[in-house]
Formats: C-alpha cells, structure tokens, sequence
C-alpha cells in the first residue's frame, strides 16, 4: 500500500470534473504526480493545473474509458513519463435519467461501457502493472445506489451494482494469490458536482442528487482515506449507512417508499430542456471547465459526522476492548 506523505504516482478517471476533480485537487495537496484520464480537454487542463498548484506533475491523457485499448494506452503512457503508478482510482462515470420504458438499448450500452466497463478496464490496466511489483492501490469509487436501486437511473444502478459484484470477485482473488495490492470501495451519497447539468435526461424537470446533499470535497477525503488504509468499504455520509443496511432489512418497504417519493425528489421545479447538451456521447467540458462543483451549493455539506466515525472505527473498537479487558481483569482482581 502506497504511504502516506511520500511522492505518489496516481490515477485518477474521471479527472475533469465532479468527484474526480475534487480527489484530484486533494492529492495534489500532497504534490502527487497525476495521470488525469477524462474526455473533456478543458476540464483536465484545468485538472492539471491543479496538480502543478500543489508541485506534483500533472498528465493530460484524453480517454474514452468506455474503450479499453485507449485505457490500456494511458496506463501505459502514464507509467512511461511518471513512473510506476501507485494509486488507481476509478471515478468516471455517465448516466441517464429517464424511466426503463423510455430507455433504448443505445442508452444502456453507452452508461455499462463507461460507469461498469470502465472500471473494469481501468483496474485490469492496473492490476497488469501492480501485480508484477506485488503492490499498489485500486479504489473505485461507488454509491449507495450500488446496494439499492432507485427509480430514473435504472442503467447507473446497474453498473454501481455490477461494480460492486465484480471488486468483491477480484478482492478474493487476491486474497487467494496472497497479493499485496488492494482494492476499496467507496460507496457516495448524493453530491454536489455538475453532472446534472449535463446528463442525459427525459424527465419534465431538471435533475437533482436528492437530498442530503455533500460537497464533493467530502467524497475526495474519503477516496484519499480509504488509498491510504486497509478497508473492505468505506460509506460517506449517514444517508449511505440508511440505505445500504436499509436495503438489507427493509427492501420491499423501501421499493414503495421509493416509488412515492423518487420522481420527484430527483427533480427540482425547473423544467427541463429537452434539446440542451448532453455528455453521454460527447464531452460538454471540451471547451468549458466546469471544476469540480455542480449548482446545488447552498444545499450541500462539506462535514458528515459519520465519515468522522467511520475513519476511526478501529481505534473506537480497539479503545472499547481495552477498557473492556482492563475492567475484567480489575473485577478479577477484586473477587
């Protein structure tokens, strides 16, 4: 696993806008040297930018991740004018908002090869580099929405789904060859960032995450915990928690929960323009950087409690049986 405060070399897909711009910026804190691996020339122009802000080296790899001879090229480049890549975070992602019955296969095709088939792609460009070496970190960034489907994005549940399926595969894998390189899921909850401004859409109204809403520089410090340490998951915000364990317990309340109430929470009052851009095909970020927030600002926290716990569970559980072991051996003492 890569250590902390040392020179990293890192990936990051997705790295022009939203979630990966923001876990972008956060490595670049640490003067880490960046392969940013996106479609949107803008947006990694202004990623790399903020890489050289922070002293690392930024390199701009224009890359449709939906295509694995370009993700393999990229990985491959980043190695040769970086060096040995550490960290591979897997970020990118597209979706479409509309209901399975107005859905066209076209549109299922488009959002597996990218939000699913990307990963894919992207963790087996990396496992090919760090297995050899015995070493590295692959995090791929997922979503509540992989546990618990919700109504309007059939086709990005189903990849964070598959996701999901495909990262537990592979984490046995390595177990079985005693590997050292890991792999981490980080499962969102809604944030503030610009794809819903861009996505492709045939609601009546503009999409939004539905509440509560973080900003995406709580996701990038999750994403850079969770490269620096051992865990199978980390969930971000207590939304996650409720509707991971939810799910387990309550899955049919939840479907009629969800059939009542999210339509409309995914959609704010503003109707929706049927014949704006999209970037399901084409990147909307070409000419234009758009960083890493979306329009839902004042909505949007950059603190979860939860997270804080989270990171520290270990500590918590180790302090708890300590005090639980001392306060045996006291009562002991005293029989």
């Amino acid at each position: 696993m890569a250590q902390q405060n040392q020179r990293n070399v890192v990936v990051v897909t997705g790295a022009s806008a939203g979630i990966g711009r923001a876990v972008v910026q956060r490595f670049a804190r640490d003067g880490a040297d960046i392969g940013l691996i996106a479609r949107g020339m803008a947006g990694l122009e202004g990623a790399k930018r903020d890489v050289e802000a922070g002293g690392g080296r930024g390199l701009i790899c224009q890359t449709d991740v939906g295509d694995p001879d370009q993700v393999e090229a990229a990985a491959q480049r980043i190695e040769d004018e970086l060096g040995p890549i550490d960290i591979w975070i897997n970020v990118a992602m597209l979706s479409v908002f509309s209901p399975v019955k107005e859905m066209t296969a076209e549109d299922y095709k488009r959002v597996t090869d990218v939000t699913y088939l990307g990963y894919v792609y992207g963790t087996m460009a990396a496992l090919k580099r760090m297995q050899p070496r015995d070493r590295g970190k692959i995090v791929q960034v997922g979503s509540a929405l992989a546990y618990r489907g919700i109504p309007l994005q059939s086709a990005y549940c189903g990849a964070k789904h598959a996701i999901q399926g495909f990262t537990e595969s592979l984490r046995t894998e390595l177990f079985h060859d005693g590997s050292n390189v890991t792999i981490t899921m980080v499962q969102m909850p809604a944030v503030n960032t610009p794809q819903f401004g861009w996505v492709k859409s045939r609601l009546p109204h503009k999409a939004q995450p539905v509440p509560p809403i973080f900003q995406p520089e709580l996701a990038a410090e999750a994403v850079y915990w969770a490269a620096h340490h051992t865990r199978r998951e980390l969930d971000v915000g207590g939304s996650t928690v409720i509707a991971i364990w939810g799910n387990k317990v309550f899955a049919g309340l939840g479907d009629r929960y969800l059939a009542r109430t999210g339509f409309k929470s995914q959609q704010t009052n503003v109707p929706e323009d049927p014949d704006r851009p999209n970037n399901l095909w084409h990147p909307v970020d070409e000419e234009v950087d758009h960083g890493a927030h979306g329009t839902f600002g004042a909505q949007a926290s950059n603190e979860s409690y939860q997270l804080k716990v989270d990171m520290v569970r270990d500590k918590l559980m180790a302090g708890a049986l300590a005090v639980g072991a001392g306060a045996l051996a006291l009562r002991m003492l005293r029989r």
